[in-house]
């Protein structure tokens, strides 16, 4: 089992990671009759799609001695209705390292463009990713 959730009433769940015992809390949007305290479920799904996409980047930067520490991602998401869903996903890396060539950069974007999360995605749903290298 990889998680245990709890709804907790007024549309907030607590969830928790089994091999870590760690916890994270969700709660519905404002838009969607909730309080908006914490993370939604479909902002999960674009926190998932960024940390997926750089901690692939990361292994891959690993094997090629390149340091990815201190990238920075943003994050904005677009919701639909009819039937609501999440229609587009803004997503802006800023990656502090310069010394890496082109090469490099185009093979450690294609990791990211093609993380597990990105892969189970919708094709529907609508990506702008980009990435900038300073």
């Amino acid at each position: 089992m990889t998680a245990s959730i709890v709804y907790k009433g007024d549309l907030r769940c607590e969830c928790t990671h089994i091999q870590s015992n760690s916890i994270i809390e969700t709660d519905a949007p404002t838009d969607n009759r909730g309080k908006g305290e914490r993370f939604s479920p479909t902002d999960l799904v674009c926190v998932s799609l960024a940390t997926c996409m750089i901690t692939t980047m990361g292994i891959r930067a690993n094997d090629m001695n390149v340091n990815l520490r201190d990238t920075k991602i943003d994050i904005t998401k677009y919701m639909l209705s009819e039937p609501r869903r999440i229609g587009k996903i803004d997503i802006t890396l800023h990656i502090p390292n310069a010394d890496i060539d082109n090469k490099d950069k185009k093979i450690l974007e294609m990791v990211g463009n093609n993380c597990p999360v990105m892969k189970s995605l919708h094709p529907d749903l609508q990506l702008n990713i980009s990435y900038h290298w300073s």
